[in-house]
């Protein structure tokens, strides 16, 4: 994929501030520390595009990233970790479920989990949201360059027969350091545009 531009485009947390051009989706999720921002800028190719953080927690409304004015990065927020009181993390909750049942342009869901650990339950409860609505998913396996190079396969293996023994959904490791995965990510993303 050539990245001939990429921009921000809003901050949103209803249907009614949603892109109104019926372009195509693809939406990010995955715990609040497992770097959605930092796959947002390698995946482009830009520094700081998508807003990184030391803590976990700082994206809270859904943010749209125009590419080639071709279609979407979704950035939802992230669960888990957040300093948010209970009454905002329902909210924030409220209008993600919102998001991903109403909005008719998600083309692909890319669910980043941590190549480290064994997946939370909350990863379990959105991979098990994600399957119920149907929508298209592949899974990225992050922060891949914290492990042995040599481990990683084996990682993203044992992270896919616990989450989809069914292995129906594609997993693919990614790091943000190395930069070396992302030609196969793009690959997947590009089936579904």
């Amino acid at each position: 994929m050539l990245i001939k531009n990429a921009e921000f485009v809003i901050s949103a947390t209803s249907p009614k501030q949603y892109p109104s051009d019926n372009l195509p989706q693809i939406v990010l999720v995955g715990k609040s520390n497992v770097g959605k921002s930092s796959f947002i800028n390698t995946m482009l190719n830009r520094k700081k595009l998508a807003r990184t953080s030391s803590e976990p927690g700082k994206t809270r409304q859904i943010n749209f990233y125009s590419v080639n004015n071709d279609f979407y990065f979704v950035d939802l927020p992230g669960y888990g970790f957040s300093k948010m009181s209970k009454a905002q993390q329902v909210e924030v909750g409220n209008f993600i479920e919102e998001y991903l049942s109403k909005s008719k342009n998600i083309s692909l869901i890319v669910f980043l989990i941590d190549i480290r650990h064994a997946p939370t339950e909350n990863d379990r409860l959105m991979y098990n949201y994600i399957i119920s609505q149907n929508i298209p998913c592949i899974i990225i396996t992050n922060k891949a360059d914290k492990i042995a190079i040599t481990k990683v396969n084996k990682a993203c293996e044992d992270l896919q027969n616990s989450l989809n023994p069914l292995h129906d959904l594609v997993f693919l490791p990614f790091s943000s350091e190395r930069k070396i995965y992302t030609e196969k990510v793009w690959e997947e993303i590009e089936k579904r545009l």
